[in-house]
């Protein structure tokens, strides 16, 4: 069951078209992640999910749910963490938590939803005394005291210190353990690989690809490397037959393999039939971040913590 529906979203400002016939979706339990660089449409489809924004052309479903029709409804099953979500330096979390509660007829309850996110020692706490992971753990509890059934996090961990990083990581973790689905907006590729079933490459207005992080890589032409040193003299042309090999090259007496899918089994699998022992056997696996290159043109980038 899909929990958010995206068909041949358009929008345009001035005659620009900054999304053009995209379409994705997020499944119940799911976290899906949206990549891409700078300028390429994600923000824009986010605000359009969440109703901000009214598009020019398509339909969004949100839990059988239109963002500009239903937007009260919405509002009762879809949490919102903002990228640039700011709260007054002195408002404590407390006050913040219990101020977005009574926003809602059936909110969680605010002193329970501190503790469990780890607040509950700084739940007197200004917002500006906060540590910068501690801020995105109450961003979250404001997302969820309203007990949404899908949960959209913006650019969660952008500018965080690596241990707050990994911490925010299990706070999502646990959105998801609650039965809360997830669409993540991420320009970081581990945290996308790590977290996400599925990601949507975002690229100059048009999803390029949905799959699994893994299933991106695999699919990459030369995303995977072996170099060895044959045993024994070996027919390139015989390795370049086989579906899963890009390249063969010859470095001296190592051969360089690239491709894709299940390579090394493929390679191994036949220097076996031929007798031969690859020695001193390296394997390189490609990243995200290089799917996302080569989809986009772009290197991911990351503002500094």
């Amino acid at each position: 069951m899909s929990v958010i529906e995206v068909r041949h979203l358009r929008k345009a400002y001035g005659g620009h078209v900054v999304v053009d016939d995209v379409s994705f979706d997020v499944g119940e339990g799911e976290i899906v992640g949206i990549l891409g660089p700078n300028g390429a449409g994600k923000t824009t489809t986010v605000e359009c999910i969440e109703g901000l924004r009214s598009p020019d052309g398509g339909s969004i479903s949100v839990l059988g749910l239109d963002p500009q029709r239903d937007r009260a409804a919405l509002r009762r099953v879809l949490g919102v963490q903002l990228q640039a979500g700011e709260l007054p330096e002195r408002l404590r979390v407390r006050e913040a938590v219990e101020l977005f509660a009574a926003f809602y007829e059936d909110p969680a309850d605010p002193a329970e939803l501190i503790d469990r996110w780890g607040l509950g020692p700084k739940r007197d706490a200004f917002y500006r005394d906060l540590s910068g992971g501690q801020r995105q753990r109450l961003s979250i509890v404001l997302a969820l005291v309203g007990r949404p059934r899908v949960a959209i996090l913006d650019e969660l961990t952008t500018g965080l210190d690596p241990q707050a990083r990994r911490d925010t990581w299990a706070a999502i973790e646990q959105i998801r353990g609650e039965g809360v689905s997830v669409l993540l907006v991420t320009h970081i590729m581990e945290e996308a690989e790590r977290l996400c079933d599925r990601v949507a490459v975002f690229s100059a207005g048009r999803v390029v690809a949905v799959d699994s992080p893994a299933g991106l890589i695999a699919g990459l032409a030369g995303g995977q490397r072996l170099r060895f040193r044959p045993s024994a003299p070996v027919d390139e042309a015989v390795l370049r037959a086989l579906p899963e090999v890009d390249a063969v090259r010859r470095h001296g007496p190592d051969l360089e393999i690239t491709g894709r899918g299940e390579l090394l089994t493929a390679v191994t699998t036949r220097l076996a039939r031929l007798g031969v022992v690859p020695t001193g056997l390296r394997v390189e696996q490609a990243r995200l971040d290089d799917v996302v290159v080569a989809l986009t043109g772009h290197e991911p980038v990351e503002e500094p913590a």
